[in-house]
């Protein structure tokens, strides 16, 4: 008998999750093994259950899906991801390539685009939605390091804390919640606002929103 396709899926709102695991479970060669309500959360399920393909949202508490994309492929680099979201922004497409994403596709999809956009990535292929912007992910897959950011340049710990500053937390709780020092908060705040071009903290809120770190 052929091995069931493992999926993890991953993604904040619970009514959703539900929807993709009754989708899912009529097709005879998947398998939900588990969920994730948010992207810490989602890499280390990712991490312990070792899924063929987690399905994984980009606007996640926590840890943002590209992020915790990264972090996976980091961890287990033979498991594939497959970003399930609203967004077809192609600065987001290019960043979820770059993360290491196999796949993109759009929660308006029809069901069976979905199963055969997990089917694809299982065999090791690539998967885009039509109404992503094909053009430019050919041209981010041929010449990625143009897309690169400022963002692309910051380090898993310095995207960590831009999110809780721009979430109003202060430094001193980041401190307590990461387990770090005050100072070396401080430290990675300074570095990710000189590698970002960003001057005080409301600069700092307005570039998460805009790049859909955080909600508006």
């Amino acid at each position: 008998m052929r091995k069931k396709i493992s999926i993890l899926v991953c993604d904040d709102h619970a009514l959703f999750r539900e929807g993709v695991k009754t989708i899912l479970s009529s097709q005879p060669d998947i398998e939900v093994v588990g969920e994730a309500e948010d992207g810490r959360e989602g890499v280390e399920a990712a991490v312990r259950l070792q899924p063929d393909v987690v399905l994984m949202d980009i606007s996640m508490p926590v840890l943002k899906g590209f992020d915790a994309t990264r972090r996976i492929k980091k961890e287990r680099p033979e498991i594939k991801v497959l970003i399930l979201t609203v967004y077809d922004d192609e600065d987001l497409v290019a960043r979820c390539l770059d993360a290491g994403a196999s796949g993109y596709v759009l929660k308006d999809s029809p069901p069976m685009q979905l199963i055969y956009a997990i089917q694809a990535v299982n065999r090791g292929q690539q998967y885009m939605s039509p109404r992503v912007l094909t053009g430019v992910v050919r041209q981010y897959i041929a010449h990625p390091t143009e897309h690169k950011s400022g963002y692309d340049l910051l380090s898993d710990r310095e995207r960590e804390i831009l999110v809780l500053l721009a979430e109003g937390i202060s430094l001193k709780d980041i401190a307590r919640r990461l387990n770090l020092s005050v100072k070396t908060v401080d430290a990675h705040k300074y570095n990710l606002m000189r590698k970002l071009n960003l001057h005080d903290r409301s600069e700092l809120i307005r570039y998460a929103i805009r790049k859909r770190l955080v909600e508006a």
